[in-house]
């Protein structure tokens, strides 16, 4: 049986082999700060985007994405701050918010990519 953290694992992993066949280029996986993890961080162009993956077996609570609350969001920002801060070659990029909802099965989730889900300046 597999355990929550590696489905979750494995699902990001799904997110980010999707994206990079999207031409996203990967910076870093599960950036961890005291205010939050960052699930992913990618390169689209000159943008950073900072990516939060989200499961849900069935949308009967809604889907992934739906579950990123305001709380959510702002943790989130506050994590994409402190990553800006730590990686100052990337401070003057243009930044984005993306969320991948995924859902269906956890060995072949189906996923879909909501680009600009959230911005910083709506937290």
């Amino acid at each position: 049986m597999t355990s929550t953290r590696q489905r979750g694992g494995d699902i990001e992993a799904a997110a980010h082999a999707y994206l990079g066949k999207a031409g996203l280029h990967g910076i870093s996986c599960n950036a961890s700060f005291r205010f939050g993890e960052l699930d992913l961080v990618m390169r689209d162009g000159d943008s950073v985007v900072f990516i939060e993956v989200r499961y849900r077996r069935n949308a009967g609570f809604g889907g992934g994405a739906a579950s990123i609350t305001a709380s959510k969001r702002r943790k989130l920002v506050a994590a994409a701050q402190a990553f800006l801060q730590a990686h100052r070659e990337f401070a003057n990029a243009p930044c984005r918010f993306d969320v991948v909802d995924a859902s269906g099965d956890p060995d072949a989730p189906t996923l879909e990519w909501l680009r600009d889900a959230f911005r910083a300046d709506d937290v």
